[in-house]
């Protein structure tokens, strides 16, 4: 079973130390403190460091020497994406650039008045994307695990604000699913990761970089219950202050239940495949996927 326990690292004062670089000299000295963050990860988080390693030399097939080198680079790049999407969503002065490939069919979704699913993974940085949810003129719901620290959430929440953005946090009494089902009948968007599972939770198994890897049955399920359009979706950092971002032509998930839960599964881990092999750095599962 996976070891990630749904909760992140992270201290409200690290946040702030680079909040405050953020507001005072911009996101190159922000980047600059990141690298010295970046390398303590490196030499003293074994528990993280060693499945990444692992990743690197058993599923991406590097050498030695160079799953070394793009694991520091990976929480370098990692480290990167989290201020990026700060200065993002606080509409923080910067230079960054985006390429949308497939932001039509995110169009699409909304124009047809159903309302959709947009599945994601934590491989590169889609939230960074966020304000083109602003052009798109609909509401986008979050659903995320309620697993960062309080305080950590409060202070970011006061920092990034709402941007019409609702987050919708998964509970043991299902009253998530409750709330999906209204976003989904009011014709709103519902975003979710699709790669994470907490201990009990119901997994359905594929093929993934050539092992059988666990993935969470819920938002394949909820493709298949709803029958809504569905799309994948992912941004990846290119250069300092330049994102990739992509999306799938929408899907419906019809046939009986289970056929449309593992239809769902299948393209989603054939994009994910795909994303894995073009961006290996911007792989941010830090535990033992595969276990």
């Amino acid at each position: 079973m996976p070891s990630w326990q749904g909760k992140s690292k992270g201290s409200k004062f690290g946040y702030s130390c680079f909040v405050f670089l953020l507001h005072h000299g911009g996101v190159f000295p922000a980047y600059v403190l990141l690298r010295f963050v970046a390398f303590y990860f490196f030499a003293f988080s074994w528990s993280s460091s060693k499945p990444i390693y692992h990743y690197f030399r058993t599923k991406v097939g590097y050498g030695r020497w160079r799953s070394l080198l793009n694991l520091y680079r990976n929480y370098h790049v990692f480290g990167q994406t989290l201020i990026d999407k700060v200065v993002v969503m606080a509409d923080m002065a910067n230079k960054f650039t985006f390429e949308f490939d497939g932001e039509h069919h995110l169009q699409e979704m909304i124009d047809g008045g159903r309302g959709g699913i947009l599945l994601s993974a934590h491989l590169g940085n889609w939230e960074v994307a966020g304000h083109l949810f602003k052009r798109l003129n609909t509401r986008v719901n979050i659903v995320m695990f309620d697993g960062e620290h309080q305080r950590i959430k409060d202070y970011l929440s006061g920092i990034t604000g709402d941007r019409n953005m609702n987050i919708i946090v998964i509970k043991d009494d299902l009253s998530h699913i409750y709330a999906i089902n209204e976003a989904l009948s009011n014709k709103e968007l519902v975003c979710m990761h699709a790669d994470r599972f907490l201990p009990d939770n119901k997994t359905i198994t594929a093929p993934f970089l050539g092992q059988d890897a666990r993935f969470p049955m819920g938002p394949f399920l909820l493709a298949a219950t709803f029958r809504v359009p569905v799309s994948v979706v992912f941004a990846f950092k290119e250069s300092s202050t330049h994102y990739h971002f992509y999306a799938t032509p929408p899907r419906l998930y019809h046939g009986r239940r289970n056929e449309g839960v593992e239809t769902a599964l299948h393209d989603f881990v054939h994009q994910l495949e795909k994303k894995v092999h073009r961006y290996p750095a911007q792989w941010f599962n830090y535990y033992d996927f595969w276990e």
